[in-house]
């Protein structure tokens, strides 16, 4: 088969999706199959022409200027229209099969580009952006609970803690984000397939879209190469003596960063804490841990296999997330090497971790600071549930089976669809 990628993202500079865009596609490519991959940018130029591991990266450019609202109208409404001839072009260039588009910025494009050609057109959802402006389901950044709808009332909510004192200056922008987030839903339920990555994303864009309630939605995960994992954990040299507890993500309300040190305290751990990652709450954290004597070694954000040594030689992965997590792909790569986890009950986490199977999930942020406890001070059960989340990954999310799953998608839908001239 002939598969046209078009994604937001690709390595080596990239987050999550990007590199599970890639594990995609290399899979794809072991399997025999011609791939190809766009990359839409917009606001920062592209580099022209360039390649990682083999895959030429062809690229879609939009400017888009640092203008609330005027930004996101130039990264999806203008840039949408861009892509969507490019990728038709691009499409008889490489005589493709099917289309498979992988986030906000290729989707809407890449099925307009499919009606056209009559293609296929498979879109992965990996976020909430279908179903949130901002695609994270939390209205207000500084206090829990999520979002129940993306109605007007609720919008005028969500934007006054992101617009400041200047937010009655963004009530007029408001019907512009609802025509946004519908234009983005009669897209996405035009695809032939909408992939989600978990059953969390699944349920949520069915019950918060009308126009998604009927859309076929299928749940398969984020490939993971776990033996190319395990390999690298295996390389990797202990960075420090003796136990440590480790945190890898974003220091930011919605990735549960407050409730680390609280969680910590209560479990009585002795052992330090290492953060990987960065971001708006890191001074803060910073100072409450000196606060609270606690030995907190803040790394900031890391290469690849520098995380990869932390996170192997973790004795415990603290995940304090209530955000709607879609599917932690920390959280995978954990489970793949076999760190024992305690986390939060959020999102997609549940299609990862089993309570008291293969790893502890907590309701509250107290209930995570006694599951730390109990990971801390009966090995046993960490070795056991670590070795039971190493199983589930072999057998859920392995590159090699949920390639397989991908295969009998593209080919039910290239066999049942004509291709138009």
């Amino acid at each position: 088969m002939r598969i046209l990628v078009a994604t937001d993202a690709f390595p080596p500079v990239c987050g999550g999706s990007g590199w599970s865009t890639y594990e995609l596609a290399r899979g794809l490519r072991d399997r025999g199959h011609e791939v190809s991959i766009v990359q839409a940018h917009a606001g920062s130029p592209a580099e022209h022409g360039r390649s990682y591991d083999g895959f030429r990266v062809r690229a879609i450019e939009q400017s888009a200027p640092a203008v609330p609202f005027v930004r996101n109208y130039m990264r999806n409404e203008r840039l949408w229209a861009k892509a969507a001839a490019r990728l038709r072009a691009l499409a008889g260039d490489t005589q493709a099969d099917i289309l498979h588009a992988q986030h906000v910025l290729t989707s809407p494009a890449a099925v307009a580009a499919g009606a056209a050609l009559g293609l296929p057109v498979v879109c992965t959802v990996r976020d909430y952006w279908p179903v949130c402006y901002w695609g994270t389901l939390i209205h207000d950044p500084a206090s829990p609970g999520l979002c129940p709808s993306c109605s007007a009332s609720m919008m005028t909510r969500c934007v006054r803690p992101r617009a400041g004192a200047a937010w009655p200056l963004a009530l007029p922008f408001i019907p512009y984000m609802r025509g946004n987030l519908a234009r983005k839903q009669q897209a996405l339920a035009g695809a032939s397939v909408v992939v989600a990555v978990s059953s969390a994303i699944a349920r949520d864009l069915r019950e918060r879209s009308p126009r998604l309630a009927t859309a076929r939605i299928e749940v398969i995960p984020n490939p993971v190469d776990v033996a190319g994992i395990r390999l690298a954990a295996l390389a990797a040299a202990p960075p420090v003596k003796g136990p440590y507890a480790i945190f890898v993500g974003k220091l930011e309300q919605n990735k549960g960063a407050g409730f680390l040190l609280p969680a910590l305290d209560r479990a009585g751990l002795a052992w330090p804490l290492v953060v990987v990652g960065d971001g708006r709450q890191r001074g803060d954290l910073e100072a409450e841990a000196r606060r609270r004597n606690r030995d907190v070694r803040f790394l900031g954000w890391l290469d690849r296999p520098r995380v990869m040594a932390w996170l192997a030689h973790a004795s415990l992965l603290v995940f304090p997330s209530y955000g709607p997590e879609s599917l932690s792909r920390v959280l995978l790569e954990a489970a793949a090497i076999g760190v024992p986890i305690a986390a939060m009950r959020t999102g997609g986490t549940g299609d990862i971790i089993e309570h008291g199977v293969s790893g502890l999930l907590s309701s509250t942020p107290d209930e995570l600071g006694d599951h730390v406890a109990r990971l801390a001070s009966d090995r046993a059960l960490a070795g056991s549930l670590a070795r039971r989340a190493r199983a589930h990954m072999d057998a859920h999310f392995d590159t090699g089976r949920v390639i397989g799953r991908f295969e009998a998608l593209y080919r039910e839908l290239i066999d049942g669809q004509p291709r138009k001239a």
